[in-house]
């Protein structure tokens, strides 16, 4: 039988059921992450050259890399980018 489909919010995290607010913050930090590790594939870094960069140790690029979100709060993946030489910026909707 074929399960019905259902038109996604735009926000996984909403889809999901967390509340607006914790969904907002969820999808900035998987945005984050997704960036930095474009960031480190698209220059072919190794994680001790990223780490180097970033101004981490491997184990914590290795964290990111495999996607392990709930170690790295919004703060800190920001700063990351930041290192990463990306701008970060907050787009809103009024």
């Amino acid at each position: 039988m074929k399960k019905p489909t259902v038109s996604s919010s735009g926000n996984i995290f909403i889809d999901l059921g967390y509340s607006p607010d914790e969904a907002a913050i969820l999808k900035m930090r998987a945005d984050l992450m997704a960036a930095l590790r474009k960031f480190i594939h698209i220059r072919k870094l190794t994680q001790v050259n990223a780490a180097q960069i970033l101004g981490v140790t491997q184990s914590r690029v290795s964290d990111l890399i495999r996607g392990k979100w709930e170690r790295f709060s919004l703060e800190m993946l920001i700063i990351l980018a930041t290192r990463a030489g990306m701008r970060v910026t907050l787009k809103t909707a009024a």
